[in-house]
């Protein structure tokens, strides 16, 4: 008899194999058999018109602080995730010198936009070096496992104190030190390194990552000591168009390209249209392409979705600067507040208010006008959410049809499912109005499907329930363009984010690997809209998202959910590379 056996369902196994009809037998947290009508378990799940896919192994998040207080990793459990990997884009809280803990996590709260209250609660510190971060995330459990990236910043912060913070070049002594710091993390076990580049990462003091400004002398010592300590990936986030220098994105790729080709490591850059120069990540792609085919080992991390804001009165609104809405806002909880602007009388008077001005101590208080400017390209997320929303959809469009005022428009929409409603502003990956770049980018060679970006940007995206839009919105449901294949979309998700991260024990369906699970209704799953909840530490606000479908998650053979529900499972450990 073995430990656990999935009956019945159609396997799509993770290698882009067509589906096809099996059983699946479990025993000790592996796959033991799969084929026709295999023997009994001691758990028998019943599959029959269902899909049987690996676990999704998502290679960007943010859980870095998460990981140290909540086992669950919501919202990403609730979406198939199996595996996660943290410390992207430069940022997390190892190394942390003694006293350095709130410059790390203004770093985490500005970049990130996890709100500084609820990290501050909800971190328990108890480590100085990375290896001992690894160390205390070894005590933990997790309904997932977890892989970790060794950060630019918090390296550069330790070796350089204020230096660092404020990119300061780093001399040969700082770079020397800094190299033995992430040697040190990766052969305690980080899968990588991670770096920012862009300036529109920059932390709550207003600085940007340490890092962005990095020479190449410095990156490369770095890649040296990746190499030195046994290897792993070397990620990016690239500048892009920064100060208007159209071929700065361009250039990004051939300095990542160099230092592959001097090391033998492999690299992964963050690719988004951008709709200033729309056409730009074909460059990327293109540049990226030759230099492979001169010895470079390059991969570019593309997003399923496009990336924006989630706007609305949980989050952010054209109304943040109005006297009404902020006296009303400072005083009353959120169920209160949304009491009060369902009023008419209190519509009314914000709508006929003019906005206070700037307060450059305010985090995004220049939302209301960035909003404003770009109401032909806002578009009410709905019930049904839809991400590809038509041109007909836009505010702009809407309120010019039923000659309403746009602002007004927006304060009604707002107002829907009792003031939870969500409008959606896509700033990348929508520059033509659909989603046929996203489309583009993920059917290319050398390209790997990242950026759900779990545990970030808390009030502003869910966008870590994009496994469940995969297969959703891209395989069953698209009206405004072609589809993907099943079969390659849960490959895009599972193998082959697990072989970058030289995970070669997970991702597929097949005897050997690990049993990472999931059994899907791909028929009756549905996306929800998303909702906002007062529940992390402190009270943080964040957006979850959930979804219907999933009959169960299996991590190490042990089902963690089961249709939608937590079973109170952890067989979610830490990863070590090495």
């Amino acid at each position: 008899m073995f430990d656990l056996v999935i009956r019945g369902g159609e396997v799509i196994d993770g290698t882009g194999s067509a589906p096809f009809a099996a059983d699946v037998a479990v025993d000790d947290g592996r796959i033991v058999a799969v084929g026709p009508n295999l023997g009994d378990g001691a758990e028998v799940i019943d599959a029959t018109g269902r899909a049987v896919t690996p676990g999704i192994v998502d290679i960007h998040t943010h859980y870095d602080g998460q990981v140290t207080w909540d086992s669950l990793l919501e919202p990403s459990s609730a979406h198939g995730v199996t595996t996660v990997a943290v410390g992207n884009c430069g940022v997390g809280f190892a190394p942390v010198a003694p006293g350095r803990e709130q410059w790390l996590v203004q770093l985490m709260e500005g970049v990130e936009d996890i709100p500084g209250t609820s990290l501050y609660e909800g971190i328990t510190w108890g480590w100085e070096s990375f290896p001992q971060y690894l160390d205390a995330l070894e005590r933990e459990r997790w309904t997932m496992d977890v892989a970790t990236f060794v950060p630019h910043g918090p390296i550069r912060g330790y070796v350089m104190g204020d230096r660092g913070a404020k990119n300061e070049p780093a001399t040969s002594i700082d770079t020397e030190a800094m190299a033995t710091l992430v040697r040190e993390a990766i052969e305690a076990g980080a899968f990588g390194f991670s770096t920012s580049r862009t300036i529109g990462h920059r932390a709550a003091d207003g600085n940007p990552v340490p890092g962005s400004y990095a020479s190449a002398a410095e990156l490369h010592a770095i890649a040296d000591a990746i190499a030195a300590g046994g290897g792993g990936l070397f990620e990016s986030a690239p500048a892009a168009l920064e100060g208007g220098f159209a071929d700065q994105p361009v250039d990004e790729v051939r300095l990542l390209a160099e230092l592959t080709r001097r090391t033998g490591l492999q690299a992964t850059y963050l690719l988004l249209q951008n709709r200033l120069e729309p056409q730009m990540w074909c460059r990327q792609l293109e540049t990226t392409w030759a230099e492979n085919r001169a010895g470079a080992r390059l991969v570019a991390q593309v997003a399923g979705r496009p990336f924006g804001v989630l706007v609305g009165f949980a989050s952010y609104h054209p109304f943040l600067r109005r006297p009404t809405f902020r006296r009303l806002a400072a005083t009353l909880s959120f169920d209160e507040l949304v009491a009060e602007l369902m009023r008419s009388e209190v519509r009314d008077a914000i709508l006929a208010e003019a906005d206070l001005p700037v307060d450059e101590s305010v985090r995004f208080d220049t939302f209301p006008e960035t909003i404003m400017e770009n109401i032909d390209r806002l578009y009410p997320l709905g019930d049904n959410v839809d991400y590809e929303p038509a041109p007909e959809r836009a505010i702009s469009a809407m309120a010019l049809s039923s000659g309403v005022d746009p602002l007004r428009l927006i304060y009604d929409l707002c107002c829907e499912n009792d003031g939870r409603a969500y409008l959606l502003l896509p700033y990348f990956g929508y520059a033509d109005g659909d989603h046929e770049a996203l489309r583009e980018m993920m059917l290319a060679p050398d390209t790997v499907l990242g950026l759900a970006d779990g545990g970030a940007h808390v009030r502003m995206i869910c966008d870590a329930s994009q496994p469940t839009s995969m297969l959703t919105h891209w395989v069953r449901d698209r009206t405004r363009g072609p589809r993907l294949e099943l079969a390659l979309a849960v490959k895009r998700q599972t193998s082959e984010t697990a072989a970058l991260l030289g995970l070669d024990d997970r991702g597929v369906v097949a005897v050997g690997k690990r049993a990472d699970l999931n059994v899907i209704d791909l028929a009756g799953l549905r996306l929800h809209k998303p909702r906002p909840v007062d529940d992390l530490p402190a009270g943080g606000r964040r957006i979850l998202q959930d979804a219907t479908g999933y009959a169960a998650t299996i991590v190490a053979g042990t089902v963690t959910r089961r249709h939608g529900v937590d079973t109170g499972a952890r067989p979610g450990r830490l990863l070590r590379a090495h």
